[in-house]
């Protein structure tokens, strides 16, 4: 077997457990874990929580995030709501003034949302801090559904669900991030069992609060650097679908490739911070999860992906097997052309769209390598532009 050819099966090896081998191996390790550990029964615990709500030029969601909030099943003299607006320059201080029983936290400098999170906590005198994004709803249930797994001590974390919204007219960046959230969360609900996630729904996740720390301001993902380094104290940071933030997808194709690299960049950021976690020698089942989970498919997945398509066209002489792996690859990029041409023109048809979505994924890693790079990719974040739902 020549040279080539064996990187060419590393490389696929690599892809294909990135991509669907790892959720495999996963599935196993958990049934395995089931026969021998029972699944623990959650009682009703309702701790004092505080609910924090970044803002940033919302003015058109923040009346229905305020309500939102106040419809919430949760005690109300256990549960405090903390907006906080730095930067802002449109009527959303306005508005949150109006209203009563929220504390209003707001600053001119806008230094991004790990600043305005870290000003935030030191008006946080719970034992538990919930954060979610002022552009999505919560369901009812949420707080307490996040709340009840703390009656546990080694419990650091709690993520919520994000759940993406069918958009008006099912608009194609719907269907294929709907789709990607789907496989992300039947992961997730396996990484929890096993042990812990990694990485949490920004949309809504929560912490102890005395885990806390204060992070970079220029932290681009902090909600997944908050939760990895309470997974490395030795925390679990548990997954719980039944607590969810609804939000609408990407108005556009654009728009949702802009969330990708600015996520992809974050990701090349925190591999830089987390590095210690390469090392499985201190955490291995937690090292295991986030090289699997999350390194992978931030950088050697997606580098490997075009290095497969050159390194089968050399071998096409040899054996039959490497002109069926080469037609399907020029088939499904095919597919993923027809995808982009369609998104063009907003026309719906999910057998494109989707190849389409995940190859915009993977050349996400390679625009956010760049600007992780150059520095060029600012920790305050922008607001995208979002479909409307049915």
């Amino acid at each position: 077997m020549s040279v080539i050819s064996v990187v060419f099966w590393i490389l696929l090896g690599l892809v294909f457990y990135t991509y669907l081998g790892y959720g495999m191996v996963l599935f196993l390790m958990v049934r395995i874990k089931r026969m021998f550990v029972k699944t623990r029964k959650l009682e009703e615990y309702e701790p004092e929580v505080s609910l924090v709500v970044p803002c940033f030029n919302e003015e058109d969601f923040i009346r229905d995030k305020v309500e939102n909030c106040f419809q919430l099943n949760y005690p109300k003299e256990k549960l405090q709501f903390i907006f906080i607006t730095d930067g802002s320059s449109d009527s959303t201080v306005d508005i949150l003034k109006t209203y009563d029983g929220i504390l209003l936290l707001h600053e001119d400098r806008r230094a991004g949302k790990a600043a305005a999170e870290n000003r935030a906590m030191k008006y946080v005198k719970t034992p538990i801090v919930v954060f979610c994004d002022a552009n999505t709803m919560l369901n009812k249930e949420s707080i307490r559904n996040l709340a009840r797994h703390y009656q546990f001590s080694e419990v650091g974390g709690v993520s919520g669900e994000k759940r993406v919204l069918p958009a008006k007219g099912a608009e194609l960046s719907g269907a294929g991030e709907g789709l990607y959230w789907k496989y992300e969360s039947t992961l997730k609900k396996w990484d929890s069992e096993l042990l812990t996630i990694v990485g949490a729904a920004g949309e809504l996740v929560s912490f102890r609060t005395d885990l806390c720390e204060d992070l970079e301001e220029d932290s681009i993902l902090d909600d997944f650097m908050q939760s990895m380094r309470i997974a490395a104290k030795g925390y679990r940071f548990l997954y719980e679908p039944e607590a969810y933030a609804m939000e609408s997808p990407s108005a556009n194709v654009k728009e949702e490739l802009k969330r990708k690299v600015r996520i992809a960049a974050g990701g090349w950021q925190s591999m830089q911070r987390l590095r210690f976690l390469l090392l499985p020698f201190k955490r291995p089942m937690l090292s295991f999860i986030y090289i699997s989970h999350r390194v992978l498919r931030w950088s050697l997945a997606a580098f490997s992906l075009p290095l497969v398509f050159l390194l089968n066209i050399p071998l096409l002489s040899i054996d039959w097997i490497y002109q069926v792996l080469f037609a399907f690859q020029v088939f499904f990029y095919f597919l993923a052309t027809v995808g982009y041409i369609q998104s063009l023109k907003n026309k719906k048809s999910s057998a494109f769209y989707v190849p389409y979505y995940f190859s915009l994924m993977n050349y996400a890693v390679f625009a956010g390598f760049g600007r992780w790079i150059k520095g060029s990719q600012a920790a305050a974040w922008e607001r995208s532009a979002r479909a409307k739902t049915k």
